[in-house]
């Protein structure tokens, strides 16, 4: 009795030290979350409430407007191979994401609309227009509602319901699985760190296998996509709005575009933006089409062919 009680009492130790170095982990998690996003982003008022930003880089400005799961960072992220190229990034935070608001009328209309307000905060009348993921929806809206304001558009990875059918089908397990991982800050980060595959596979819709095909710098930049999810507890409203605009049919124009359109995709990509870039394609005038073999939604190991290929036609389309 007394080795039983012996073991036990050393099995309990070790799970007790087990959950309190976890708890640890995951407030150090919360805090290097924090320390990166502080003082990065600015925060101006807008008619919708406040609008959170943050501008990086020299040379020609360009709106980089952020997918599922993001924010500024997140758009900072997507275009460092742009400001790498000479480009100012400028990223918003889009409704419910961060420090911006979720008002009543959270729509991708709604949002292009303040987002032209940012310009004038900015002092600029005129710029290229980039939005990846469901930031798509957003940048084509504002393609259509400013045309005088967007010199050109590019539209990565657009996710967008072109067919009457949301082009994003989660089993019910998956679904399950997707809502709890994204319904707690700690789960989330559980998650991320035992089966960071599996998240990539579901949340980022990119073959895990891929990462071993790619640069370290193309892993990092993955794990940094991943872990700028976190914290969800700070994006729950804007994950919400983004899975009903991105799954219900588009009433968008896109015939109505004008200004030149370049529009990326990859063959693999788990959430079926190729075929919505095809689609686009046939329908936007004067746009440009590729559609990459591999890269997965976040387009891996292929950012810096992206970021050529759009500097390329920004510079090429001229101002």
């Amino acid at each position: 009795m007394a080795v039983r009680r012996t073991v036990l009492l050393g099995l309990a130790g070790g799970a007790l030290a087990g959950v309190a170095f976890a708890a640890g982990a995951f407030r150090e998690a919360r805090a290097q979350a924090g320390n990166r996003l502080f003082a990065q982003g600015q925060v101006i008022d807008s008619p919708a409430g406040p609008l959170e930003f943050a501008v990086a880089g020299d040379g020609q400005p360009v709106l980089m407007i952020h997918g599922t799961g993001g924010g500024f960072d997140q758009g900072l992220l997507f275009a460092a191979g742009l400001r790498r190229r000479g480009f100012r990034i400028v990223a918003p935070s889009r409704f419910g994401y961060l420090g911006s608001a979720f008002p009543e009328d959270a729509s991708p209309a709604s949002q292009a609309d303040v987002l032209a307000g940012l310009l004038d905060h900015l002092g600029i009348d005129r710029l290229p227009i980039l939005g990846g993921s469901a930031g798509a929806l957003t940048a084509a809206e504002f393609a259509l509602r400013h045309p005088q304001r967007c010199s050109h558009l590019g539209l990565l990875v657009p996710a967008a319901n072109l067919t009457n059918r949301d082009p994003v089908e989660f089993s019910a397990l998956q679904q399950v699985a997707v809502d709890l991982v994204l319904g707690s800050d700690f789960r989330f980060w559980a998650v991320s760190r035992l089966a960071p595959g599996q998240m990539m596979a579901t949340l980022l819709a990119t073959d895990p296998a891929l990462l071993d095909q790619v640069s370290d710098a193309e892993r990092q930049r993955a794990q940094a996509i991943l872990d700028q999810i976190f914290p969800v507890s700070r994006k729950v409203a804007g994950l919400k709005n983004d899975a009903f605009w991105a799954g219900a049919p588009t009433t968008a124009e896109h015939e109505a575009i004008v200004a030149p359109t370049l529009i990326l995709s990859c063959e693999d990509d788990r959430f079926g933006t190729a075929a919505t870039a095809r689609l686009l394609a046939e329908r936007i005038p004067h746009s440009e089409l590729e559609v990459f073999p591999t890269g997965g939604h976040i387009w891996l190991g292929r950012d810096d062919a992206v970021a050529d290929r759009i500097a390329r036609f920004l510079r090429v389309q001229g101002p």
